[in-house]
Order: C-alpha cells, then sequence, then structure tokens
C-alpha cells in the first residue's frame, strides 16, 4: 500500500501540470458562439448526464438537409438549471459538427447567452431552494441510468448500498477494501443529479461524501483511467448510464444490489449487454426519467415552437425532422425512451409500479440495441391478430 501511495503522489504534479496545459489550450481555442455562424441554434443548460446521448442527437441534426446547431452547457444539474431561470448561460457551450466531432464555444461576456431550454435528471424541487415557477413547465424525456463504475481491469463484478454508504461516507476509514484510497474515489458536485441520485438512494447526506471530486461525468472516468494505471481494483466513480456505454473499453459497470434486494443487477442483462432489461423491469434501482424544462404559457404548452418540436422528438409524440430516428438514435446512446419501459416509478427514488406505454416499442428497442430480437417481424399496414399491433416493423402486445 505504502508503493502504491509513493508512486500515485509521484504522478501527480506532471498530471497536474498537463490537466492546466491542456486547460489553457482549450481555452485558447474557444471562441465566441456569436461568430461562428451556426445555423438554427438551440441553447440549452443542465446536467451532464444528458450530455452524451444529447450529443448524438445533435450530431444528426447537424447533418440535415436544414440543419439544427444544439448547443449545452453542463456545469452541473442544478447550476445548470438556474443558468436557465435566470436566462444566461456565462460557462462555455459544447456544439456538435455533422460527423460527431464536439466543439466548444463561449457565451457573452458579462451578460452570458439567453437560454432556450434545461434539462436535468432530477425534478426542480431536488435543487435547494427550487420550486417550479408558475411560467416553466416540467416534460419527461428518455429513461436515464447512473451506473457505479470501476477500471475495466478491476476484478469486482458488484456492490451493495451498505458497501456505496461506508466508502462514500467514511472514505480511507471505511475498511471496505478495495475502496479505501480516498484519492481512487470519484465524486460530483452535490448538486449534481447524480450525486443527489446516489445519496437519496443509500441514506448518506450530499454534503459528507468523501473522494476526489471532478467536474462531470466524463471526469469521473478520467480518474478511473488515471487511477487504474497503478490499483484498478481500488477505483470507483457514479456516472450517466449514456457515459458509462461510451466507456466501455475503460471502465465497466458493477451490479448493484439495493436495500432489500437478495442479488445485485447489473442495468443490462449482463455486463456485456445493451439490452437495460433489468432497467425496463425495474430490477435495477438506479434509473429515472429525465426532465426537460421549457417556459410555457397559462395553458402549459412550451413558448418556442423550436423548443417544443425538440422535446417532442425525445419524448416519441413527434416523428424526428426528414426521417430521423430520434427513438433510435437515443436507445444506441444507452438511455431507454419511454416506449421501451414496463414500469414507472413515483419520483426519482419511489415505488415503482407497472407501467404500459401508449405506443410500445420494447420489440424495436431490444433489435436496436442488441441486434436480435424475440418479436417477429411485420409490415406496417398488416392486420392485427390476437390483440397485437405492428409497430416499428414488430409485433407488439397491443
Amino acid at each position: 500500500m505504502q508503493r502504491f501511495l509513493y508512486s500515485h503522489r509521484s504522478k501527480l504534479p506532471a498530471l497536474s501540470a498537463l490537466a492546466a496545459v491542456t486547460l489553457q489550450l482549450s481555452t485558447a481555442q474557444a471562441v465566441p458562439c456569436a461568430d461562428l455562424d451556426l445555423p438554427n441554434p438551440i441553447y440549452g443548460s443542465g446536467g451532464s448526464a444528458i450530455t452524451a446521448t444529447l450529443g448524438k442527437v445533435a450530431t444528426a441534426l447537424a447533418g440535415l438537409d436544414e440543419p439544427i446547431t444544439v448547443l449545452f452547457a453542463d456545469p452541473g444539474a442544478c447550476t445548470g438549471y438556474q443558468a436557465f431561470l435566470d436566462d444566461a448561460i456565462t460557462t462555455p457551450l459544447k456544439y456538435w459538427d455533422a460527423d460527431g466531432t464536439q466543439q466548444q464555444c463561449d457565451p457573452p461576456a458579462v451578460v452570458g447567452q439567453p437560454v432556450d431550454f434545461a434539462h436535468m435528471g432530477n425534478p426542480a424541487d431536488q435543487c435547494a431552494g427550487q420550486t417550479l415557477p408558475e411560467d416553466v413547465g416540467d416534460f419527461l424525456g428518455p429513461v436515464q441510468t447512473l451506473n457505479i463504475i470501476t477500471s475495466v481491469d478491476s476484478s469486482e463484478t458488484s456492490i451493495s448500498a451498505e458497501a456505496l454508504y461506508f466508502i462514500y461516507g467514511w472514505g480511507a476509514d471505511s475498511e471496505a477494501a478495495p475502496w479505501n484510497v480516498e484519492a481512487n474515489l470519484a465524486k460530483r458536485k452535490s448538486d449534481s443529479f447524480v450525486h443527489l441520485f446516489l445519496a437519496n438512494s443509500i441514506g448518506l447526506g450530499a454534503e459528507k461524501f468523501k473522494g476526489t471530486q471532478v467536474a462531470d461525468n466524463q471526469g469521473s472516468v478520467t480518474l478511473i483511467v488515471d487511477a487504474a494505471a497503478t490499483d484498478p481494483d481500488s477505483t470507483l466513480g457514479y456516472v450517466s448510464g449514456s457515459t458509462a456505454d461510451k466507456n466501455r473499453a475503460t471502465v465497466k459497470t458493477l451490479a448493484y444490489q439495493h436495500t432489500g434486494q437478495s442479488c445485485g443487477y447489473w442495468p443490462d442483462s449482463d455486463e456485456n449487454s445493451y439490452d437495460k432489461i433489468n432497467v425496463r423491469k425495474g430490477l435495477y434501482h438506479f434509473w429515472a426519467p429525465g426532465h426537460f424544462f421549457a417556459r410555457v404559457d397559462a395553458d402549459g404548452k412550451i413558448v418556442d415552437p423550436r423548443v417544443e418540436q425538440f422535446v417532442s422528438w425525445f419524448q416519441g409524440t413527434e416523428p424526428g425532422p426528414e426521417d430521423t430516428d430520434i427513438t433510435k438514435i437515443i436507445a444506441k446512446a444507452g438511455d431507454v425512451p419511454s416506449c421501451a419501459m414496463q414500469v414507472t416509478r413515483e419520483g426519482v427514488v419511489g415505488a415503482i409500479s407497472s407501467y404500459a406505454p401508449a405506443q410500445p416499442c420494447g420489440c424495436y428497442f431490444e433489435f436496436v440495441t442488441t441486434g436480435e430480437t424475440s418479436c417477429e417481424s411485420c409490415s406496417e399496414g398488416d392486420p392485427s391478430e390476437n390483440g397485437q399491433v405492428c409497430r416499428n416493423g414488430y409485433w407488439e402486445a397491443y
């Protein structure tokens, strides 16, 4: 252990210097968003749990015959939501080219960039001192997961709520080996969605977490990858499911056993699948629908028609532009469209109950994420058989 600690410390100056240089280069390369003349821009802010999925959708929209540019600042769930309420983004914005390259630009200095929408994994009242204003609507989006991750080279495969409580509550004093090296425990800001979700689930105060604080979901992955160079078993973090799926080459998701469960579950049927079956059935604990926030009129309708259309694509209530299959993009990114869910829940960590989507897409979701499904294929317009309905090329139960 002493050898590990010495080796880890010896790398800190070099890593810090590299991080500083990288930050300076990134800042130097950023340009004012207004100078880019981006086509049909729509500006959002919020948490980074949606960023990986949003980037995939934004890439498709950027490649349309009439491109749409999605710009998103993700300083954290509650911080980004406050920027939406203030109608001023003051942090750098990400946007994506048609080839999927993530770019960055700066909002106007001092006054900030007006915000069209916000997104968090949690409702507004989970942000300290916040309630939903009368002129703001909360619109549910695709289901997101929180994944407990470690290095892909770790020998560990599962973790429990009780273990997480002691690991993040006591850090080096937890005696919960191998996860008692605080420097290798990635934690987020206390107002981020994944942090609030984990804190509420394991009963640990959001301000009491031990570990090394990182800026966003990808930052947790980076910390784990760096620490794994010397001690992969000691690494631990928590990120959105889409971030975990995107980085499976370097990190893996641990099966999670929630309080009262007799065993641990992966979000998927196994650690190598993408079917999200344990999320869709409610067996995996860490899942919740995302929340889009937009300004509304007295009838609760979104005021900005661009934002209304944008949210409807994520909800699956309207087809994507120019035949773009937004549902497919969301599924492949690692989130679960509501039409593929079999359960719903109260709030973020509340009771789970059965759910029957108005237009189910479970068969299609399985095919998109795994390349196969047990459902029989069909053609649109085929007459119903035994109550089944042909949807997205497969026979659904109704």
